[in-house]
């Protein structure tokens, strides 16, 4: 008998959700390819579609058990189960096309493991979440701190858009719990990663601000960066340079000059991540990665001042026993 065709959906997500209740069900379920005959595991027709499929014999009940758990809302049908509720409830806005927060979402690994191109990473999205949150943050500077300096005004921004700075976001809201990763970046603890955590925060933002606006976009920038931009014009940002005091520290340790390296190079020339590590003597003090040298470098410098702070408190405990 021929299988039966009894769930199509355009998300990759909703599609591993009905497989799983049908699963749990003790039904047999699987993706199908446009062609019923054509079995394959992971497929999806030429428009984008992903259709499931069960044996002739289970797919009244699967129709039944599927139909169980859908909820109407008008015409339109919404998801299965709400797997982005969660995430939603954490950045306080509810999307009216969850299309776009799946979108932002998903890392470009999982978009490679896909043979039908269905999938979309994205890529697109941190592009345009970028220039969406420098012009908010700039924005909120220009009217809440008219008398700073453009410099001191562009250091503050500086601290807040880091690569840093965005993943810590990300990790406070959970991000990653709910990032959509290939198998590879799965197993290489990609849900942890600081630049993969920035990324999908900037795409995030895009998603926002394409479902509900600019005014959507900065209400949820304003709630969320308030503090850091509150922190980084409190201690005057311009203040701040972690690379002078690094180089006043170690040179009152009697210790050499420290020494910037590029570490690494990621992603495309456009949006290069570089890895940058701050050598003193030979010994590797910090690490840092950020969108450019000069970033990675200050947060080197900063982690590097830590070190020697760690080290010192080592050395006068020793002493002290």
């Amino acid at each position: 008998m021929p299988p039966v065709i009894v769930f199509s959906t355009t998300s990759d997500i909703e599609a591993s959700v009905v497989l799983a209740l049908l699963d749990s069900q003790g039904i047999a379920a699987f993706r199908i390819s446009g062609n019923p005959q054509a079995i394959l595991p992971m497929s999806v027709s030429p428009l984008g579609e992903v259709r499931i499929a069960v044996p002739e014999d289970a797919a009244e009940e699967a129709l039944r058990i599927i139909e169980s758990h859908r909820e109407d809302v008008g015409a339109r049908v919404v998801r299965l189960r709400d797997e982005f509720g969660e995430i939603e409830k954490r950045i306080g806005y509810r999307f009216k096309d969850r299309g776009l927060l799946e979108h932002a979402l998903t890392h470009k690994s999982r978009a490679a493991e896909d043979v039908s191109g269905g999938v979309a990473d994205n890529e697109s999205l941190e592009f345009l979440g970028d220039a969406v949150l420098g012009l908010v943050v700039a924005d909120a500077l220009f009217r809440q701190y008219p008398n700073y300096t453009e410099g001191q005004k562009s250091k503050i921004k500086a601290s807040v858009v880091s690569t840093q700075a965005l993943a810590r976001q990300a990790e406070e809201m959970q991000l990653g719990d709910h990032l959509i990763l290939g198998r590879g970046e799965e197993k290489t603890g990609g849900r942890f990663k600081q630049a993969l955590l920035a990324d999908a925060y900037e795409a995030l933002i895009a998603a926002i601000y394409l479902d509900g606006g600019l005014d959507a976009a900065e209400t949820f920038l304003r709630r969320e960066l308030k503090n850091a931009i509150d922190a980084g014009a409190e201690r005057n940002f311009v203040g701040q340079d972690y690379k002078s005091a690094l180089q006043e520290r170690v040179q009152a340790l009697g210790r050499p000059l420290p020494d910037y390296r590029i570490a690494g190079e990621t992603g495309p020339d456009h949006r290069k991540i570089f890895s940058i590590e701050v050598v003193v003597g030979g010994e590797v003090l910090g690490v840092a990665s950020g969108k450019a040298k000069k970033e990675a470098e200050q947060e080197a410098a900063r982690l590097a001042i830590a070190r020697l702070d760690e080290l010192e408190k080592w050395r006068g405990g020793e002493v002290d026993r």
